[in-house]
């Protein structure tokens, strides 16, 4: 009997490890993930739509990443991602946005924070969570 729990008894710790592992990727902080949302309009050529297909922890610290499609007329839809990265000053400080592996730059990043993601415009802009 015992040799036949042994392999259960061995696997309970990496099962209990990945249990744990998999509710911190649920505890995604949604004004955070409000804030991603926002930007990714910005990250469409214009012409373009988008659709939020998931939202998770990025892969950095203190970062939100959101899959999303963008399809533009003409063209098959592409799969893209944007992982947005805040500062320790503030819960929802963007600090920096990295699209499909692309860091924006920081005047752009500037702009955005400065002049947009505040603003109605992208309050009406924001896609659905997904």
């Amino acid at each position: 009997m015992r040799r036949a729990l042994a392999p259960v008894a061995a696997a309970l710790p990496a099962a209990c490890a990945l249990a744990l592992l998999g509710a911190c990727a649920i505890d995604l902080d949604p004004e955070r993930a409000r804030v991603c949302r926002r930007v990714l309009p910005t990250l469409v050529e214009p012409g373009g739509s988008l659709r939020v297909l998931r939202a998770g922890p990025g892969e950095s610290p203190r970062s939100v990443r959101v899959d999303y499609t963008e399809e533009r007329p003409g063209r098959p839809p592409r799969t893209r991602r944007a992982e947005c990265r805040f500062s320790e000053m503030s819960r929802t400080d963007l600090s920096g946005v990295v699209s499909d592996g692309v860091p924006v730059g920081g005047a752009s990043l500037y702009l955005l924070k400065r002049y947009y993601l505040d603003t109605p415009d992208a309050v009406v802009a924001e896609p659905g969570a997904g």
